[in-house]
């Protein structure tokens, strides 16, 4: 398999198969959110966006970076969120990088979204569909965060088959600025838990799978029929 791996700012083209990647928190977030029993993740444009369609459907949940607002009634911390009940909830999720980076790709023939906990399950839905080329997208820091690079190389890695020690690519994400400021407290709307929960790889044994549903990107979790080794 050919990989390439680029921020959001360098997609110059429309890749065939796209993985978006987005360790913390929006794809570890999204991953709890169906293993909480949700039906549906619909990746929203804006803030504005994600409270129109709340309006329209109220039964809907929203959930944004940041600290709670009127009108979102989650926000994007896995810790925060992992007590919640979602049985067959839709969850609409609005984040700065993530659901960015699944939007910029939307027009490709597969997008992915993924993270750690997902991870050999993303990497297997590769491996069966036999994709031959694949565009990373890594979402935070301008396409340069540390914990966003080592996971996609590490889907990377596992997608091209045999046995892959995941311990150095955590410990790369666990020593990244972004581990680092939630563990201080810095991003509000999450806590320093996250970081544990954003570094369990293989956690879900599903993928998710972005696509198009009347006009709107939906996520949904699809599992492969054999994800491949971890080590």
């Amino acid at each position: 398999m050919e990989s390439r791996f680029l921020g959001i700012a360098e997609l110059t083209d429309v890749p065939d198969v796209a993985v978006v990647v987005d360790v913390m928190r929006a794809y570890t977030v999204a991953a709890w959110a169906f293993a909480r029993g949700a039906e549906r993740v619909v990746l929203a444009e804006s803030l504005e966006d994600a409270l129109a369609l709340k309006a329209r459907r109220p039964d809907w949940l929203t959930l944004k970076d940041g600290p709670p607002a009127p009108g979102f009634d989650l926000v994007n911390s896995p810790a925060l969120l992992r007590g919640t009940h979602l049985a067959g909830r839709t969850v609409v999720q609005k984040t700065t990088a993530g659901t960015v980076g699944a939007l910029a790709v939307k027009d490709a023939s597969l997008v992915l979204c993924a993270s750690f906990v997902v991870a050999g399950a993303t990497a297997g839905l590769l491996r069966e569909r036999a994709c031959e080329r694949v565009t990373f997208v890594v979402t935070g820091g301008g396409g340069r965060a540390e914990e966003d690079l080592a996971c996609a190389e590490y889907i990377a890695r596992r997608a091209g088959g045999g046995a892959v020690d995941a311990g150095p690519y955590l410990r790369r994400a666990d020593a990244s600025r972004s581990a680092a400021e939630l563990r201080q407290g810095v991003r509000e709307g999450s806590t320093p838990e996250d970081v544990a929960l954003c570094l369990e790889p293989d956690r879900f044994p599903f993928a998710m799978v972005a696509g198009a549903e009347d006009s709107l990107m939906v996520l949904r979790r699809v599992a492969p029929v054999d994800p491949p080794p971890s080590a």
